[in-house]
């Protein structure tokens, strides 16, 4: 069995290629450059897939919150692009390969949903035309699509924040956290659709192996929190003070208030399919996951 991952070598690619090949899956990383293991995207475009491939994941795309890069007009295209295109080259190939994945799974964001802070979100929520990234996931989402013919079956899973020692959020804000300095960024009332990295994991495992899941899946946990919520649960599971904000002037001045509108804002999601189709979360609540990212001896490992 080979799993073929776009974008396998970031923080969600990494930790799910492990866990897969403790399954026992070959890994053939889908990447800008050739190497051990690895395949180049013209490759894929213009062979398709090994005709072992089992399942087709992608995760690629540029970090949407890099503080190094200035909220342009050419930044916002490479986020587009890498999202959309890559999305896209990999549909085309599976359209063009003899031998069929058994399925093709592709992220997407919980973006899609407007801002609320009363309504809950499900994967029949509404959503997807209203702002930049919210038009970016129903066009990422799209891009998945394949014709009938192809019989593989497709899920596209809306990640929320996902929370991990190894990346993402949890990586940049240790440090202020540990020295006592942290806290929830502007009034910290917004909604924050969130999940582990290790239920992130499970999920795309799940969505892999479970035959008939197909469509929308929001990956989010189960417990609906805001921003503030998060910050505590950090706090404590240090041992540390959590109340100085981030003001949101600064986050817009960092960001630009287009993009800033990620910390900024939130909508309350569920997931309904992940409990439907039998998925049991192992981190199903903030204060577990914080007490099991905020270990000071942390040593990373296959979920």
């Amino acid at each position: 069995m080979t799993f073929l991952p776009g974008g396998g070598s970031g923080f969600i690619g990494t930790a799910l290629s492990k866990s897969l090949q403790k399954r026992g899956y070959e890994v053939l990383i889908v990447s800008r450059k050739p190497g051990l293991w690895r395949t180049t995207w013209s490759d894929i475009n213009a062979k398709g897939l090994p005709d072992s491939t089992t399942a087709v994941v992608n995760l690629a795309g540029q970090n949407v919150l890099d503080p190094f890069r200035r909220w342009t007009e050419g930044f916002k295209q490479n986020v587009w692009a890498s999202r959309v295109n890559t999305t896209r080259y990999l549909a085309q190939a599976i359209e063009m390969s003899k031998v069929k994945p058994k399925v093709f799974v592709t992220a997407s964001g919980v973006g899609y949903y407007p801002p609320n802070t009363s309504e809950v979100f499900d994967e029949d929520g509404p959503g997807g035309d209203f702002d930049f990234l919210s038009r970016l996931c129903t066009e990422w989402e799209s891009a998945a699509d394949l014709s009938p013919s192809a019989n593989v079956r497709t899920v596209k899973i809306r990640t929320g924040v996902v929370l991990g020692r190894q990346g993402g959020m949890v990586q940049q804000l240790f440090l202020p956290f540990f020295m006592g300095v942290g806290g929830p960024v502007g009034s910290g009332t917004q909604p924050m659709p969130w999940i582990h990295i290790q239920d992130i994991v499970g999920l795309f495992i799940h969505a892999i192996e479970k035959e008939d899941l197909t469509g929308v899946v929001n990956g989010v946990a189960p417990d609906v929190i805001t921003n503030k919520d998060f910050a505590s649960a950090f706090g404590k599971a240090l041992w540390r003070p959590s109340f100085l904000p981030l003001p949101t002037f600064a986050v817009n001045l960092m960001f630009s208030e287009e993009r800033g509108k990620i910390m900024t804002e939130g909508a309350k999601v569920v997931s309904k399919k992940a409990f439907e189709s039998g998925y049991v979360f192992k981190y199903p609540d903030i204060n577990s996951a914080a007490q099991e990212f905020s270990r000071l001896i942390y040593a990373d490992e296959a979920y």
